[in-house]
């Protein structure tokens, strides 16, 4: 409950996330964003000035016109501040669509709620992500997405990642699952593959982007994006898009090398 995702909005991990999320565009009849925040950052705003990791990542972004991150970037410029993933499904919906937001910070979710307010499409729910995802799914629809985007603050937060994208596809076996992931060691990395590989559950992409090798723990090193039941094509778009983000976002420390990797397992 300490997490605020204010004072990190914009950095490198959420434009990986976020162009990862919107392209290729696909659509999505019910989406249940799991850990939501507030939808939208203002990056001049105190929290975000106080880190300016915002500066590293979206920052660096302005002006660029790579084709493999028109989509990401046109909405940013589209939607004013800095987009969370909720104003940016929003934009992606259809009118008879629908979202379904989850934030349990009590700070964060009044925001969410005036943000969203207006729109029959959105419903915002007060309440831990990881519950909702049982509560929740299947949808009617046939056709849907859950992004799973948690703070990692507590020691088990991967293995708990791994028991809702396990719980996620056996409610709702045609959605596409979504889990973002922070990457500091190879050998954490390493667990939660191995994790879901054992699970049995087949059809999945794992996407990353590091800014350095990760061999110090301590730091955040890179990210990456695990994608079961992808859209077709997305891990061929995926290595276009995370070659585009090294190339502006990579580590300018001397002797820092970052790198990118697309896994496809069917």
């Amino acid at each position: 409950m300490n997490y605020r995702h204010a004072y990190h909005a914009g950095n490198f991990a959420d434009c990986m996330k976020h162009a990862l999320l919107v392209s290729p565009r696909r659509a999505m009849a019910a989406v249940l964003d799991t850990h939501a925040g507030i939808g939208r950052y203002d990056l001049s705003a105190i929290p975000a000035e106080r880190t300016g990791e915002w500066r590293a990542g979206i920052g660096r972004l302005s002006g660029v016109s790579d084709p493999a991150l028109a989509d990401y970037l046109a909405l940013v410029a589209q939607l004013g501040l800095y987009p969370g993933s909720p104003a940016l499904i929003r934009a992606l919906l259809r009118p008879q669509d629908r979202l379904a937001c989850c934030e349990l910070h009590p700070e964060d979710v009044r925001p969410l709620r005036r943000a969203f307010r207006d729109d029959p499409r959105v419903a915002v729910h007060h309440r831990d992500g990881f519950e909702a995802i049982g509560a929740l799914l299947p949808p009617p629809e046939r056709r849907g997405l859950v992004l799973i985007d948690p703070p990692y603050e507590a020691a088990d937060e991967f293995v708990r990642v791994v028991e809702a994208i396990r719980l996620a596809h056996r409610r709702f076996p045609a959605g596409v699952v979504a889990a973002w992931y922070p990457v500091k060691s190879r050998a954490q990395v390493r667990g939660l593959h191995g994790d879901l590989r054992a699970s049995g559950i087949g059809d999945v992409v794992a996407a990353e982007l590091w800014l350095r090798e990760p061999v110090d723990a301590a730091r955040l090193n890179g990210c990456g994006l695990l994608v079961v039941n992808p859209p077709f094509g997305f891990g061929d778009a995926a290595r276009g898009i995370l070659a585009a983000l090294l190339a502006r976002l990579g580590s300018r420390e001397p002797g820092e090398t970052g790198g990118v990797e697309v896994v496809c397992d069917e």
